[in-house]
């Protein structure tokens, strides 16, 4: 299981102050539930659309319900837990379903690396290979058929290209991996009429050696996992 609890149907009303969503439980009562998504969530959070959610068993928690999937209207399943694509992504490179990332002996977390204080996701090191850092990223925005990255300006997303770039010049492999945790996207590209600065970046970092990948979660209430390589354009 890829949740704390096996996860539960609601219907969103609406997600507000970033972190809370008001759902309509299956028995009729309307509560506040956590939402660990600090994005705009575009095409995520439409009211109506069908809210999976889990249970914690921390009593400290001020609330209990996080939602995890989003069911839209058009039958799309959505991950709106950005946490779990971390999780999954290192069960991939485990599991050996990123090929790209196979072979190394060691994979750390969250190593602070280059010159603008940042941490990276995952550290892949092997004696026998160079060191591979990998940023990892959620792709959730779906417009007219196509996945993009970011949903928002991201000012924290072009600090993670330039130290990418910083850290291939240095004789190091790169990764930027998106984690596309969305069913109905299928392919993945910068969103240029979102942020230009990031998908200049993108072309910048792929110029010199970054290497580029994307992988798509297997999404259901029951279970969820990166599955199989979508392409990047």
């Amino acid at each position: 299981m890829s949740f704390e609890s096996p996860l539960k149907a609601a219907t969103l009303i609406k997600r507000y102050k970033r972190f809370l969503a008001d759902v309509i439980l299956e028995d009729g009562t309307e509560t506040t539930i956590y939402c660990a998504n600090t994005g705009a969530m575009t095409g995520c959070a439409e009211p109506g659309n069908t809210v999976w959610y889990s249970q914690s068993s921390n009593p400290k928690r001020k609330y209990s319900l996080s939602w995890e999937l989003s069911q839209t209207k058009d039958g799309d399943t959505i991950c709106v837990n950005t946490a779990k694509a971390n999780e999954w992504v290192e069960q991939a490179i485990q599991q050996d379903i990123i090929t790209e990332l196979s072979g190394y002996a060691q994979l750390r977390r969250e190593v602070k690396y280059g010159s603008e204080n940042s941490r990276i996701d995952f550290l892949l090191e092997d004696p026998k290979r160079e060191k591979c850092y990998i940023e990892v990223k959620s792709c959730t925005l779906l417009q007219n058929g196509k996945g993009y990255f970011p949903d928002a300006v991201s000012t924290r997303g072009q600090k993670h290209l330039r130290e990418l770039i910083e850290m291939k010049l240095q004789g190091h492999r790169a990764i930027l991996l998106f984690a596309v945790l969305h069913s109905g996207i299928n392919t993945v590209q910068a969103a240029a009429h979102i942020d230009p600065t990031y998908a200049e970046l993108l072309d910048l970092a792929k110029q010199q050696g970054v290497e580029v990948l994307a992988y798509k979660a297997k999404l259901s209430p029951q279970q969820c996992k990166l599955d199989h390589a979508v392409p990047v354009y």
